[in-house]
């Protein structure tokens, strides 16, 4: 329903007006005000879309009531109403944003035809916020699967630049400050406080969180410069453990990784806070990174950042030969530099727990491993090790064994007839029953591109095979391929075909001419 205003000194002229409008516009609903005063309370009471204003009346005069409504109600548009023809109201008017002006006297055909332009621009402008408002909606609803999205794919996976700066813009945090992470372990049975951890962390404004992996909670928490890193992480370690309440102590426990400078090495960051989260039973709930004990000793005394990460990814690839061969060489280290045996055992205890943790993110059910007795001597240990070694191996190899073998394949099929839709990796796990990194992984070894650049691929496909018909705009093939923005549809599209959309379809249709 549309509303119009018609103010005028003279009621002779606004019954006229009137009539003339109904006629033209019988659904249109029409006020009247006979002078400027009462236009500006009618404004505000009536809330008018469209006014028709006389300009020359007494008192307040028809641009200065346009200027009053305007500061308050800029949405209305107005159509001046005058028998002065001049340039300086002109002048005026354009300044104030008058759409058009009706000369008196002007025929009916003329006063429906200028009045019928400017309802038609409200439709328009209408329809246009209506579109924007349900892709708000729609994109509200979908933010947490792109928040977890983002952080699946910053901590297991490659991201190629494009996407990551469209994924962190809608996700409407600023970037700019350091990161760090963080890693929630849940005590069996407690995964239905997933949701509440996410609420916590929405509270506080501070970060991303992860898909639940296994009773796992990854987080990417953003560096408030008003606090200490210190401060500010046990701060949050505390809300996220108090979800727990009673709970606390049975398993519950959050590890902290370093802060850091980029999104590019926040992956660093969160092996730390697993490293940190690889002895639960501690009585303090949460602990840093800096504050766990060395593992990969060197001479030296310092830790060995670059094995640490060889053993994460080993794991991740099921290279168990070379897990068991690290591991061996850790023992041997101990053991050449005569460590206490308890302590060594230990140290290659929570060196297992943390190729646990590995395992229970990309989806395998585990036991924690837990020897059995204490080593007598560092033969035992060895021993024993590679028991609860074969163990893991064990549970690796049935979880890939459960596997349908196409079931990438089915993966790729259904990227492929859904890609103009709001596909993440949490989605597509719940559909095959997988971890989302475990299918990242998967994915880019089989069919050897990174999931987001093949839902790229697909989806800039259907953008060219949609170009070929003159008849739909740019506009309209990004939204139906899936873009929500044509500005990074056509920054993406440039990236993938080295032209724009506009270039590359002229030269399209070219062609085919």
């Amino acid at each position: 329903m549309i509303k119009l205003l018609i103010v005028d000194d003279e009621q002779i002229e606004r019954e006229g007006l009137q009539a003339i409008l109904h006629k033209g516009f019988p659904e249109v609903v029409i006020a009247q005000a006979n002078n400027g005063k009462i236009a500006v309370k009618m404004a505000e009471e009536f809330q008018p879309d469209l006014i028709l204003m006389d300009i020359k009346m007494p008192g307040m005069n028809g641009l200065e009531a346009i200027e009053r409504i305007n500061a308050d109600n800029p949405s209305i548009k107005f159509v001046m109403v005058t028998a002065f023809d001049t340039f300086e109201y002109a002048r005026l008017a354009i300044k104030l944003g008058v759409k058009d002006y009706i000369l008196k006297p002007s025929k009916a055909g003329e006063i429906v035809a200028t009045v019928g332009k400017v309802l038609k621009h409200i439709e328009e402008e209408r329809s246009t916020i209506e579109k924007s408002r349900v892709q708000q909606e729609v994109l509200q609803k979908a933010l947490p699967l792109v928040e977890m999205d983002v952080v699946t794919q910053l901590l297991f996976d490659h991201v190629h630049e494009v996407h990551l700066d469209e994924l962190v813009g809608l996700l409407g945090i600023r970037t700019t400050n350091e990161k760090f992470a963080m890693i929630v372990l849940l005590p069996p049975g407690s995964e239905s406080f997933y949701s509440a951890i996410k609420e916590k962390v929405r509270q506080t404004g501070s970060g991303w969180v992860g898909a639940l992996y296994g009773r796992q909670i990854p987080i990417i928490v953003f560096r408030d410069p008003d606090r200490t890193f210190r401060a500010q992480a046990v701060n949050l370690a505390r809300e996220l453990l108090s979800v727990a309440k009673s709970e606390v102590g049975s398993g519950w426990f959050v590890g902290i990784g370093n802060a850091c400078g980029s999104l590019d090495q926040i992956r660093q960051s969160y092996q730390e806070a697993l490293i940190a989260s690889m002895d639960s039973s501690l009585p303090v709930k949460h602990r840093f990174y800096e504050d766990t004990p060395v593992l990969g000793v060197t001479r030296d005394g310092h830790l060995a950042k670059q094995r640490e990460k060889q053993f994460f990814d080993q794991i991740r690839l099921g290279q168990w030969e070379q897990v068991r061969s690290d591991v061996m060489d850790f023992i041997r280290l101990y053991e050449n530099e005569g460590a206490d045996l308890l302590q060594t055992q230990q140290r290659v205890l929570e060196l297992l727990w943390i190729a646990t943790r590995v395992l229970i993110e990309m989806g395998f059910e585990t036991d924690t491993p837990l020897y059995s007795f204490q080593a007598q001597d560092y033969r035992q240990l060895r021993a024993e090790s590679s028991f609860l070694l074969d163990q893991m191996r064990q549970s690796y190899m049935e979880h890939n064994d459960r596997l349908e073998p196409d079931t990438i394949q089915q993966i790729k099929h259904y990227i492929i007839e859904h890609s103009h839709e709001d596909i993440t990796l949490e989605a597509i796990g719940k559909k095959v029953s997988l971890s989302p990194f475990y299918i990242s992984k998967m994915f880019k070894e089989q069919i050897g591109v990174n999931y987001i650049d093949f839902l790229t691929e697909c989806r800039i496909e259907k953008a060219i095979k949609l170009m070929g018909d003159p008849e739909k705009s740019l506009k309209e093939i990004t939204y139906e391929v899936g873009y929500n923005d044509p500005n990074y549809f056509s920054k993406v599209f440039k990236k993938m075909c080295d032209a724009s959309p506009t270039e590359y379809r002229k030269t399209l249709l070219g062609k085919k001419g």
